[in-house]
């Protein structure tokens, strides 16, 4: 007889109490904790893919190890590839997270599409919309895929029991939220279902070299859903960023175990889906005011690829009392550092002004080397002075006003190049080498008066 207990869980991080507590003294957050029973199982009656024996291991040496590149599989959507370090490899385990609407089923049923071109089974396991929905999609975006099998339900034992019988290529479950074991009585998206579902189709994907497909609801705080151990079983985690307010989406790996973290793809969202974006630094561009103040463009580095964006600021008197400072798309207590560079050095006094920073576009940046940039755009509206349209600013500005170096210099200004910019505005440090690039020339400065002067 299976004895059951009662535990209180934390929903953030997976802590077990057997009392509830009012803060999880891991994680710190409050009131997270839930009443769950948990059923212990005896042995002889456990689920059968958790006895999966992934491989046979053996102690070697690592001067003995022989290198080899993974086997990856096209997609054919370039975006998408790219994102995944090229392809995807088998029997891996991707979770792809993301706001309701914003596009994952749509992509994950064009990824399914392409699939099935190249003759690959495709077992598309939906627990929260019915066939006729996912075939009215798909009529939507006017794909016909031959070898997709769509099955609707939330058992897990179920789900592995149909894929040992259909011996898929690849399996898609849409949402892992609301997949539950019975063999557990918690209800669904709970932290012990999450993990247990995690971690048997794991052991399923790793012993028939299944790749699996995760589709995971976000928190308000725009994480994954559910405990942290979920990011922490699967191979690649893949955030998809976006709003309702621009047709770009944009798909952020931040962990890949078969490529590198932080490369994004970009697609537009049309009526026949969603569409792989070859150049993206045109889209955020193309709407740019030429001779308008208060604009600044920059080149900003996500993974390995570089693509051009557009800083706005805007600063206006405040005639009530101290000046706010709001941003988007830009790390709030950067600006604050940034304002009070431009204080001290150059005795502006921004403390009466409102100053509103935007990046165009809906993109989040997060490196400093958009700095430059940054400053060069509050002080074009502070002084009602538009910036030169064909100029492109580079650098981290540091505490003394001194212009620091950044990195993939000659990337940054290739791709600047490339849109038929005539000046770049970088480190002195970065300039080395970069004289030989023909259509653009590089202007290295040392401090940030340097810039101001041959600006303003």
């Amino acid at each position: 007889m299976a004895k059951k207990q009662t535990v209180y869980i934390c929903q953030n991080c997976g802590r077990q109490e057997k009392k509830w507590l009012g803060k999880c003294p891991d994680c710190g957050e409050f009131g997270s904790f839930n009443e769950e029973t948990i059923q212990n199982v005896p042995k002889a009656s456990e689920n059968k893919f958790r006895n999966f024996q992934i491989r046979q291991s053996q102690i070697v040496e690592y001067s003995q190890i022989e290198a080899q590149d993974e086997d990856r599989i096209q997609t054919g959507i370039e975006e998408f590839d790219r994102v995944l370090g090229g392809g995807i490899v088998k029997g891996s385990l991707i979770l792809i997270g993301g706001s309701p609407g914003i596009g994952k089923s749509t992509l994950i049923l064009q990824v399914a599409d392409r699939l099935t071109q190249k003759g690959a089974v495709v077992f598309y396991v939906s627990g929260e919309e019915s066939a006729e929905q996912i075939k009215m999609r798909g009529q939507r975006i006017q794909i016909n895929p031959e070898n997709l099998f769509i099955f609707c339900e939330t058992n897990l034992e179920s789900i592995l029991e149909k894929a040992e019988k259909l011996c898929p290529d690849y399996i898609i479950i849409d949402s892992v939220q609301t997949i539950f074991s019975s063999r557990l009585e918690s209800f669904p998206g709970s932290v012990g279902q999450v993990r247990e579902v995690a971690t048997s189709l794991m052991f399923h994907a790793k012993h028939t070299m299944t790749t699996c497909f995760l589709i995971g609801h976000v928190t308000k705080e725009g994480v994954i859903a559910g405990p942290k151990v979920l990011e922490h079983i699967v191979d690649t985690v893949l955030y998809f960023e976006g709003d309702s307010y621009h047709n770009h989406r944009i798909v952020r790996a931040v962990k890949n175990r078969f490529g590198a973290t932080n490369e994004i793809g970009i697609f537009e969202m049309t009526e026949l889906g969603l569409v792989a974006v070859a150049n993206p630094s045109k889209i955020f561009l193309q709407e740019r005011s030429a001779n308008a103040s208060g604009s600044a463009v920059t080149v900003c580095m996500e993974g390995t690829r570089p693509f051009l964006v557009e800083i706005q600021a805007l600063v206006t008197q405040n005639k009530v009392g101290m000046g706010r400072r709001l941003t988007q798309g830009i790390d709030y207590n950067r600006v604050l550092l940034l304002t009070a560079v431009l204080e001290k050095k150059f005795l502006l006094p921004l403390f009466r002004e409102d100053v509103f920073i935007n990046v165009a576009g809906g993109l989040q940046i997060e490196e400093p080397a958009a700095d430059l940039a940054t400053l060069v755009a509050i002080l074009s509206s502070y002084n009602n002075k538009p910036v030169a349209a064909d100029t492109v600013f580079l650098g981290e500005v540091g505490l003394a006003g001194e212009i620091r170096s950044v990195y993939q210099a000659e990337t940054r200004v290739r791709e600047a190049q490339k849109l038929g910019f005539k000046y770049v505005f970088l480190p002195a440090y970065n300039k080395k080498g970069l004289e030989r690039l023909l259509g653009i020339r590089p202007i290295g400065v040392r401090t940030l008066e340097e810039v101001l002067n041959k600006i303003f």
